[in-house]
This record gives structure tokens, C-alpha cells and sequence, in this order.
């Protein structure tokens, strides 16, 4: 098995990256990391025994396979094209763009350059995601009926001393974008595509630009309705997901960054069939998980036919953004938004404020 060369930009969240791959050391050799803030740097590439490469033109012209994106969010599109037009194939932390216009830009670059892109969403491998599969290979789910979904986290004064966050220009958007782009994609791998949107974003915590408040309902395309609730406001930091099938109420726990790796509940409907239930979840075997499942998936992908997968490809990024959008849209116009969205639509083109 090839293991691939990596150099992670941003040593902030690139620090929890390289805690990843140096889980999965057959798969991948990180043979540099870079960030202008120097001091950050030395101590995270001293923790994992990594040289220190200066810029990203030094690491453009190394032979990485990949270069991992862990910037700021106005700084992923520039640096993935850049990287693309490089020929180096992209992983990118969330948000991968800020419109679908920029992310038909990089589809673009990808096409031209040959090189994949590897939209970041590690919220998707862990344990509970694992048990849902298998219930669901074992018929013990049924049709999905309804989920309630919270992300309420603390983020006061504190958080938003860099300068970059709670404003449109540095981090492109608030607690939609920056904190529940995860669980809303979850929704999506879980219950299957959103088919409309209503949503109402507020700024109640913060003196900030960006939103840091939301209510939003679901209307999914297999009929399912979900709601998810978000504040930035709670006196903790906890994500909850519960859904309702036919057959049993799943619910997780309430580890703000990672629901999928932590104990799940798997009720059964009809008692007769918790048996069945507890069977199934006491005979699985688990994979690597977070960043290190995820890490797992792109290395696999990037060595097939294609170079591309359902769960780490750049249309997983492209959904993510257009939900994003929509939520946006319809904050805004105060009404329910049907997706796919059209090109023609002003949000295609961003949902900035003017």
C-alpha cells in the first residue's frame, strides 16, 4: 500500500489533522508543515516530529501529493486553486468555498489539473455512523420519520479576539457556516437529500457581523422532516442528534465536536425487536474514527480508478455549500427555499451581505 506524502498550511486545526495521521501511519508520510505564525509552528511540528516548511510556494514545489488546507476560511479558494494549478491534489477544511460559483471554479481547476478535491467532514466516521449502516444493511431502521438536531456551543469574547472571526470577509459567514456545517451534513449522509429549507438566523449573543443564533426546518426528499437548533449562547458546548425511523429512535450523545465517535442509544420501536437491535450492535468492529477514519477514506479514494468517492469526493463539498446557501436565502427572503438551486439564483454567487 503506497503511503502518500502530505504538507498540512495552518497549524491552528492542522495541529488536530496531524493528531490524525499520525494514526493511520502506514497510509500517509507528513513531510512538512507551514504557518506564518512561526512560534505555533515550531511547537506543533515539534509535538509531531515534522520539519518546518515556510510558505506555500516551498511546499508547491516539494513532492507532496497533497496539501492539506487548515487556513482561515477567505483564504481556502485562492489556495486551493493554487494548489490544483500546481498538480497537487487538495484536502480543504471547511468551508470548502463561499458560493457554488466558487465551487464550480475549483471543479473546474480540478477537471483541468487531474487532481482531486477532498472536502473535510470527519464528523461522518465513528462508531454510531458505523452501527447505523449495519442497522440499516439489517433492515432494522425502516424509513426515516423525523430528527431534531442541536448544536448550542459557548463562544464569547474570548473566541472572536481573532480578528478574522464573526465578520463576513474572515470567516465568510457565522454559526451556520463555522459550526453546524457538520451536523447538517450529517443530516444529509443520515436521512438522504434536503428538498427544501425554511430558516431564521439572528445575532442575539455576540457583537459580531455574522449570525450566531438559528432556527431551521427540513423538509427532506425521502419525506422526513428535521429541525436543528443553534446558538452560540449555550452555557456549554454540546451537539445532540435524535432520529426517528420507522423501526427505532437512535439518539447520541452530547460531545460537541465529534457525535459519531461517542456510546449512541438504539431503542426499538416494537420490544420484540431490541433483541435483534443489541445483536447486531454487539458483533461490529469499529474502524478508525474523526479525522483518521476520514484520512483513511481519501487515501482509499485517492488510489482508486476514479480517484473519487460518495464520502470524501468535491460533490460532498458542493451539497454542503448549497445548503449553506439556502439556509441563507431563505433567512433573508423569509420564505422556504426548494433546492437544487439554480445559477441564476443571486445566492449562487455568494451570500455576503453586499
Amino acid at each position: 500500500m503506497t503511503r502518500l506524502k502530505v504538507i498540512v498550511i495552518g497549524a491552528g486545526i492542522g495541529a488536530e489533522h496531524l493528531a490524525g495521521y499520525a494514526k493511520v501511519p502506514a497510509l500517509f508520510e507528513v513531510i512538512g508543515l507551514c504557518d506564518l505564525d512561526t512560534v505555533r509552528a515550531r511547537e506543533v511540528a515539534r509535538t509531531y516530529q515534522v520539519p518546518i516548511i515556510t510558505s506555500v510556494e516551498d511546499a508547491l514545489r516539494t513532492d507532496a501529493d497533497i496539501i492539506d488546507i487548515c487556513l482561515p476560511p477567505h483564504l481556502h479558494v485562492h489556495v486551493t486553486l493554487q494548489c490544483l494549478n500546481a498538480g497537487k491534489a487538495v484536502i480543504c477544511e471547511k468551508p470548502l468555498a463561499s458560493s457554488l460559483a466558487e465551487i464550480a471554479e475549483i471543479q473546474a481547476a480540478s477537471n483541468a489539473s487531474g487532481q482531486p478535491v477532498f472536502p473535510v467532514f470527519q464528523y461522518r466516521y465513528g462508531p454510531a455512523m458505523a452501527q447505523l449502516q449495519e442497522l440499516e444493511k439489517q433492515d432494522l431502521l425502516g424509513e426515516p420519520l423525523t430528527a431534531a438536531l442541536e448544536t448550542h456551543w459557548n463562544r464569547g469574547a474570548a473566541y472572536y479576539t481573532e480578528p478574522w472571526r464573526g465578520t463576513w470577509a474572515g470567516e465568510q459567514g457565522g454559526a451556520i457556516l463555522g459550526h453546524a456545517i457538520h451536523i447538517h451534513d450529517l443530516l444529509t449522509v443520515l436521512l438522504g437529500g434536503v428538498r427544501s429549507v425554511s430558516a431564521h438566523l439572528a445575532t442575539r449573543v455576540n457583537p459580531i457581523e455574522t449570525e450566531d443564533c438559528a432556527a431551521i426546518i427540513f423538509q427532506m426528499k425521502s419525506g422526513a422532516t428535521a429541525t436543528s437548533s443553534v446558538t452560540l449562547g449555550a452555557a456549554s458546548n454540546e451537539s445532540r442528534i435524535r432520529l426517528h425511523f420507522e423501526g427505532l429512535t437512535a439518539q447520541s450523545g452530547r460531545a460537541p465536536y465529534a457525535p459519531m465517535t461517542k456510546a449512541w442509544s438504539f431503542r426499538a420501536r416494537n420490544p420484540e425487536n431490541q433483541s435483534k437491535v443489541d445483536a447486531v450492535l454487539n458483533r461490529m468492529t469499529h474502524a478508525q474514527t474523526g479525522f483518521a477514519g476520514f484520512f483513511e477514506a481519501v487515501h482509499q479514494s485517492f488510489h482508486a480508478q476514479n480517484r473519487t468517492s460518495p464520502m470524501v469526493s468535491l460533490d460532498c463539498g458542493r451539497r454542503s455549500i448549497e445548503l449553506v446557501s439556502a439556509i441563507y436565502a431563505s433567512s433573508r427572503n423569509q420564505r422556504s427555499m426548494t433546492l437544487p438551486l439554480s445559477n441564476s439564483d443571486p445566492i449562487y454567487h455568494g451570500w455576503a451581505p453586499s
